[in-house]
């Protein structure tokens, strides 16, 4: 498997060079972007959501910046946007370890994604492994970066 989706936080550290794992994500990139790598509305939105929080309003980029910014990454043709056209059901049955809370849902959606499109969700997220009952499953479905 060589494709990964990325998580909004994997996202965020690709494409602001302020993040602190940019140079960390970079470097996977560089290493992996031509096998193939993904991003879903959830990411997408995501990306979006997180860099016009106040907190992030000094770096002077107005939502017209941040969507081209997402539009010129998402535009190479190793990029795959992959469709988010499953029903919770499905999820739970992909997470074989259980949601168990309410923070784990939109991560259990992403690696539902992943999943189903053959892909490794790509996150900084450790907790992520809680999704899933094996560690062989880990292995196969999920890349923690750190």
């Amino acid at each position: 498997m060589s494709s990964h989706l990325l998580d909004v936080n994997a996202l965020i550290a690709l494409l602001w060079e302020d993040h602190s794992f940019h140079g960390n994500m970079a470097r996977w990139f560089a290493r992996h972007a031509r096998a193939g790598w993904a991003t879903c509305a959830i990411t997408q939105s995501g990306f979006i959501r997180v860099m016009m929080q106040p907190a992030l309003a000094q770096h002077g980029r107005t939502l017209a910046d941040l969507a081209d910014v997402l539009a010129h990454n998402v535009a190479q043709p190793s990029h795959r946007l992959l469709s988010l056209d499953f029903a919770f059901a499905d999820v739970l049955a992909c997470c074989t370890g259980g949601v168990v809370g309410h923070r784990q849902v939109t991560d259990a959606y992403l690696l539902t994604a992943a999943m189903r499109a053959g892909m490794k969700l790509l996150s900084f997220d450790r907790g992520l492994g809680a999704l899933l009952a094996s560690p062989a499953e880990r292995s196969v479905h999920i890349e923690v970066l750190g």
